[in-house]
Order: structure tokens, then C-alpha cells, then sequence
């Protein structure tokens, strides 16, 4: 008699920064796949389980969306990195800077002013609030903080590529 040892099911995180979540949304469309892949995975840090770290012992698969367009996007990342054995930048905003990137060109008092101090507004002043993380110069794709494994192109990728990968 053999005794067969269980498969171990790959640990995956998934994690968004600055973009509109749309690849959290695509991966979602896996739809009954996503069950047949339950038997070989489990879900660590995710929107879709409300944990907000990275388990101690770390993860296989990082699965992370979104550019870097503050100070607080660098922090997570890096925290993020740290704990993915492989880490998968997803979608154009994560590979790219994608829409949130098209302020690169103008400087960010600009934007700020624009944003908070426009003609329309009933009460224009800009937030001071020390819990805001102070904007970076420009939105910056992810491969140029820390190293990426692992590439899945579109604006959001298809769920056929979410299945593929995994």
C-alpha cells in the first residue's frame, strides 16, 4: 500500500494600486474555471478576501495590477515583492503607467491646482491631511522600482489569460 501525499496548492496573492481595478475584474471572469482552479490554489492577500498583508511565510504567485502614482503605492509594492516567490505585473497601468500615466507630462502643482482649486468648486483648497501619501513626480510602471517575473499585457488582460497563467 502506497499512501499519496496531497499536492501542495500554490499560494496566490493579488494586490492593486493606481488603475481602476478592471484586472481584479477580468481575473473575475475566469467565472467556473475559478472553481476547478480552488482545488490547486488558495487565496492570501486579496480584495477578494479582505486580507490586507501578505502572509509571514510568503506566497507563490503575486498577481498585482496598477502604476505607482504615490509614495504609499512604493511602500506596498515593495512589501508585496518581498513575499512573492514570482510576481506578475497585470495590465497595461502595472507594465506601463497606463491611463493614470498620462499626467507624466505636467507637473504635479498643476494637477493639484487644477484638481482642488478650479473655478467650479464651492469650497477650493488642497488636502493637508498627513494621512495622504504625497504624489509622485510622474506615474511609474512597476519594472522600475522592482524586479518583475512575469508580464500579462491588457487593459484589463482577458480571463483566458488569468487561466493560462495560473
Amino acid at each position: 500500500m502506497s499512501a499519496t501525499t496531497p499536492q501542495r496548492k500554490l499560494r496566490i496573492a493579488t494586490c492593486s494600486l493606481a488603475g481602476c481595478f478592471g484586472c481584479h475584474m477580468s481575473f473575475l471572469d475566469v467565472d467556473e474555471a475559478l472553481a476547478d482552479l480552488i482545488e490547486h490554489i488558495e487565496f492570501d492577500r486579496s480584495p477578494f478576501t479582505d486580507i490586507k498583508h501578505v502572509s509571514e511565510g510568503g506566497v507563490d504567485i503575486g498577481l498585482i495590477e496598477g502604476g505607482l502614482c504615490n509614495k504609499e503605492n512604493v511602500e506596498v509594492l515593495r512589501e508585496f515583492r518581498a513575499r512573492c516567490t514570482t510576481l506578475v505585473a497585470v495590465g497595461a497601468c502595472a507594465m506601463y503607467g497606463g491611463v493614470p500615466a498620462l499626467r507624466n507630462g505636467i507637473p504635479v502643482s498643476e494637477l493639484v491646482a487644477e484638481a482642488y482649486l478650479g473655478d467650479d468648486l464651492h469650497n477650493p483648497q488642497i488636502p493637508s491631511d498627513p494621512e495622504l501619501p504625497p504624489l509622485l513626480n510622474k506615474v511609474l510602471p512597476l519594472h522600475e522600482v522592482v524586479p518583475i517575473d512575469v508580464t500579462l499585457a491588457g487593459c484589463p488582460p482577458p480571463a483566458a489569460a488569468f487561466r493560462e497563467l495560473i
